[in-house]
């Protein structure tokens, strides 16, 4: 079963176009306006091992903020369109990633439920030619479009490039291990027999 996604969205602020592949081998095509946005997607890609083609075009003579809000949006949405009845989905997905001085922490549950806790300080406004509280709105919009109960947790780090990056690199690697087929799971992982 492929669980590949495509998805379109067009409003007066931004068109984008974002392909999904979760059974990739982590290969990336992005192209956001917004370069470090770039980066971090193409570490999320990497090392989720997701393949991915975003084009977006957004109006950046404002700022970022819409473009980075409804890629969040369609990311979110494009996950849950390729995990479909999340049949045999380990669904829950935790992971530790340090890079250099800091650590961060994802925790995820696949569960149609949104629901986003965010423990991260950033100590600069902007990252490259991204503000850095768009981190949490990205991951709010992911978070919301997917139906992901997502923990974020950044224990220590003074490098505001170094949390960012430990940040997606742990969001993909957790999501890689709960949208994971086990064969053992027979239909839905829940006692409730849906999620």
């Amino acid at each position: 079963m492929e669980r590949k996604a495509e998805i379109k969205r067009k409003t007066a602020e931004t068109d984008i176009f974002l392909s999904l592949d979760l059974d990739g081998n982590g290969e990336s095509k992005i192209q956001t306006g917004i370069g470090f946005l770039d980066h971090m997607l193409t570490l999320f890609s990497r090392h989720g091992l997701f393949n991915i083609e975003i084009k977006a075009e957004g109006d950046l003579h404002v700022d970022a903020h819409h473009t980075v809000e409804d890629i969040g949006i369609v990311l979110g949405q494009a996950i849950k369109q390729t995990l479909g009845e999340k049949r045999s989905i380990k669904r829950y997905g935790i992971s530790h990633v340090p890079m250099d001085e800091a650590l961060a922490m994802v925790a995820l549950d696949l569960s149609g439920r949104s629901f986003l806790v965010m423990d991260a300080i950033f100590t600069s406004e902007k990252v490259g030619d991204m503000q850095t509280e768009l981190v949490e709105e990205f991951f709010r919009a992911v978070s919301n479009n997917a139906g992901i109960n997502l923990h974020i947790k950044v224990f220590y780090g003074s490098n505001n490039h170094h949390i960012a990056e430990a940040i997606f690199k742990a969001f993909g690697r957790a999501l890689d291990e709960a949208a994971g087929i086990d064969a053992r799971i027979q239909g839905i992982m829940s006692t409730k027999g849906s999620l």
